[in-house]
């Protein structure tokens, strides 16, 4: 195979996860004889700096024909400011919207390695497999906003936005997955307030019951979907939502595994090409410490190997290669409990290792 890849390394330390990944990428295309034409772009706070806008014409222009776009992490209080032109966050949204990346998938799957990680019981965590399915391009993210005067000063408004071909997209991507794994799709929403998820549930329902008779469909509002993820995670298999409701309960499930840093993602659309990250942020916190944990960005790059470029075999030996590190007892800072860790490049390193066995 011989395709271009576009990097988005972005800000904090996404730059040295993206390195890391990148290697391994190097090292399946030497396995498997595979050219990667990897080009390197600005996007996110960098961009700003560089470019006065988080997702220059170049890179969008690039990442349009390219397999793929591997990206590191975007944003940082460097470009927090409120009253700034524009935020980092603001190329991100542009990226999805402009490539049509409607659907992001965020497996959360406990390492068996690392149950102690997580602050939930072992009990409760142990055995979970669930597929998040989060609607992109959609919703509050991408609805009319704005402020305007106020007798108290200003009003600031949101609006949660949806319609029936939006919806049924990404409920049958979620569905299709389902059926090839336990057979049982949850739909999130918040009908028995909001007149967006009332569609969401009709929609939804009309769409299982002609297409995907087959699946065991149940929908959960999301104050009770919040609970059931750390009282009850097992009972999920395939997870659908709206997009903020996707974006807060994929965040805490991912304390289910113990770190964000293990968490990898894909959003995907038609007819552009899939963007693959990891679910953490920039870290600016850590960044350019070489503690950060890279696992989640090689666990992305193996989703953009199944999924964009159906290299399902290459993925497969990268997934096991971090878990034989895992099960080596090899930990980086955030999922060490507190005992002995290693770099971001040594952790590189020993995904390398592993590979070459």
């Amino acid at each position: 195979m011989n395709v271009q890849i576009a990097v988005l390394p972005g800000d904090g330390i996404g730059p040295e996860v993206t390195t890391e990944a990148l290697r391994v990428l190097a090292a399946i295309a030497r396995k498997f004889g595979h050219t990667f034409d990897c080009v390197s772009l600005p996007m996110g706070g960098n961009a700003i700096d560089s470019h006065g806008t988080p997702l220059p014409d170049e890179t969008l222009a690039v990442c349009r024909k390219s397999a793929a776009i591997l990206l590191g992490a975007v944003g940082g209080p460097k470009w927090d400011d409120p009253n700034a032109k524009t935020r980092p966050e603001a190329g991100l949204l542009k990226i999805r919207k402009e490539l049509g990346l409607f659907a992001n998938l965020r497996p959360i799957a406990p390492s068996p390695h690392l149950i102690g990680a997580s602050p939930l019981k072992p009990e409760i965590v142990s055995g979970t497999d669930i597929l998040f399915v989060r609607e992109l391009t959609g919703g509050l993210y991408f609805g009319e906003s704005g402020r305007r005067p106020h007798p108290s000063g200003e009003e600031a408004y949101s609006t949660m936005t949806y319609n029936t071909h939006e919806v049924e997209r990404v409920v049958r991507i979620a569905a299709e997955a389902a059926r090839k794994r336990r057979k049982k799709l949850t739909m999130v929403d918040k009908a028995n307030v909001l007149e967006a998820s009332r569609l969401w549930r009709s929609v939804s329902a009309n769409l299982v019951k002609k297409e995907f008779p087959d699946l065991q469909y149940d929908v959960v509002l999301v104050d009770s979907m919040a609970m059931h993820l750390i009282s009850r995670p097992r009972d999920f298999d395939v997870v659908v939502t709206e997009n903020m409701f996707g974006d807060i309960l994929t965040d805490e499930g991912s304390m289910i595994t113990g770190s964000m840093g293990l968490l990898p993602s894909a959003s995907l659309g038609t007819p552009g090409p899939g963007l693959y990250e990891p679910i953490h942020g920039s870290a600016p916190d850590i960044a350019g410490k070489g503690i950060a944990n890279p696992l989640a960005t090689i666990l992305a790059l193996a989703m953009l190997l199944r999924h964009s470029l159906e290299l399902e075999t290459e993925a497969a030996l990268i997934e096991k290669a971090v878990d034989k590190v895992l099960a080596d007892g090899w930990r980086t800072k955030d999922i060490a409990a507190g005992g002995p860790s290693i770099g971001t490049v040594e952790m590189g390193q020993k995904v390398l290792d592993a590979l070459a066995t």
